[in-house]
């Protein structure tokens, strides 16, 4: 999984975070893991409808959902029921997101938040 951010549309400022993940569950409930090039465990993200929980480097950190969670570890929200609309190949709309299933097929997803500002492009390789 790939996320650039690009604060203020200025490409010169990119942010950029890539690992390999494993998700499961639903999104009300479930977790994502976070894995390094050789397979070990980065992060682990557990959420409820109550609340969600980010564990790294032996911390835990807890916060009031999902949404609230990424806005803070990316910069950028991204809507949980479209994300798992967008890995099954359906382009369900996110709130200010557009998604690109052209290459569905050949395991690949693009979505890009155009709205608000800062835009943030997400882009997926999925392995069978």
């Amino acid at each position: 999984m790939q996320v650039e951010v690009l604060p203020d549309n200025t490409a010169s400022k990119r942010q950029s975070f890539a690992a390999s993940f494993e998700l499961s569950g639903t999104p009300q409930a479930g977790e994502l893991r976070l894995l390094t090039p050789l397979g070990s465990t980065l992060a682990v993200i557990h959420w409820t409808p109550q609340n969600a929980v980010l564990e790294a480097r032996g911390e835990s950190r807890s916060y009031a959902g999902l949404d609230v969670l990424t806005q803070d570890l990316l910069g950028a929200t991204v809507p949980a029921p479209a994300l798992f609309a967008w890995l099954k190949g359906n382009a369900l709309a996110g709130s200010g997101w557009q998604v690109d299933l052209s290459e569905y097929a050949q395991g690949k997803v693009t979505a890009t938040r155009i709205d608000p500002l800062p835009q943030a492009h997400l882009r997926l390789i999925l392995e069978p």
